[in-house]
């Protein structure tokens, strides 16, 4: 039985050999496998040694230091391959870190625009045609919650002026039918009016580019960012931006959380309840005016 600093240079040229990985996920499982072998020197554990409670406790001290529930994961992951490619050697009877899981990241909450921020973002004459066309399209993001492949796939056909709808496919190929406000309504008519200035006779998309032909995501996130810099905006303001905006708005003035999983096109109502965090602060200053206990003296 090899010692574990022995034992992991034989993985590297398994790796590196007989697996064909590149230079740097060889380096990525060497950096996660040498903090278990620092670990194991300073509790004076060789690797016949390991068993669950260890890599749980080696697990909980990497998390103290910092690491967070990703990281470890790939640790763990890192430990699995390790350890199976042990049992093959018969270094080992069992893999001591199968049964073990790192703790859950915390969610990142969506970054949002509160709503003078989007008047501020959205108060620009649209006077040139791709202006005229950059007003429609984030006027419809913030009406109408829509994610950026949804928008930049839009057919003349999807929009009801009259109706107010517009018809998107989201994931899953499924289609829904939204809503449109006002002033989304305004902005696409006035593009709608001169779309036709750059638009090629084929196609039948909405927005397009000074090409003629179909305006692209990367297009849209460019034009959405130069928009933010000229307005003067703190931060990158990107699609999904405007897309939680909606949503957090939305929450903020109905609460109704399932009418607002519709308006998103989100399969499950718990990737819609991150928005009740946004919304905290909200009802925190709801409560602090309204509960008869809450009020300050």
């Amino acid at each position: 039985m090899p010692v574990l600093a022995d034992s992991i240079k034989q993985f590297e040229q398994h790796l590196r050999s007989e697996r064909r990985l590149s230079t740097h996920t060889i380096k990525g499982y060497l950096r996660d496998l040498h903090k278990l072998e620092g670990w194991c020197e300073r509790q004076s554990l060789s690797l016949s040694q390991l068993d669950n409670q260890h890599i749980r406790t080696c697990l909980t001290t990497l998390h103290r230091k910092g690491l967070g529930g990703r990281s470890l994961n790939r640790w763990l992951a890192s430990l699995r391959t390790f350890f199976n490619y042990a049992l093959k050697q018969q270094w080992l009877k069992s893999n001591p870190a199968i049964a073990v899981s790192a703790p859950k990241s915390a969610k990142k909450l969506p970054k949002t625009l509160d709503t003078d921020q989007v008047a501020r973002y959205l108060a620009f004459t649209a006077e040139s045609w791709i202006d005229c066309r950059d007003l429609a399209i984030v006027e419809l993001f913030y009406s109408s919650g829509l994610r950026l492949s949804e928008l930049t796939a839009l057919n003349l056909e999807d929009i009801d002026l009259n109706d107010q709808l517009v018809t998107v496919t989201g994931k899953g190929n499924k289609s829904r039918q939204l809503p449109m406000g006002s002033h989304a309504i305004n902005a696409l008519k006035i593009w709608l009016a001169r779309r036709h200035e750059h638009a090629s006779d084929p196609t039948r998309a909405i927005f397009v580019s000074r090409q003629g032909k179909r305006i692209s995501p990367r297009a849209v996130q460019e034009r959405l960012r130069l928009i933010g810099l000229r307005q003067g905006m703190d931060g990158k303001i990107h699609p999904h931006m405007l897309r939680h905006s909606f949503a957090s708005h939305l929450l903020e003035s109905s609460g109704d959380l399932r009418a607002i999983q519709e308006l998103l096109g989100h399969a499950n109502l718990s990737t819609t309840q991150v928005y009740t965090h946004l919304d905290f602060q909200h009802l925190a200053r709801i409560y602090d005016q309204s509960h008869p206990r809450a009020q300050k003296k």
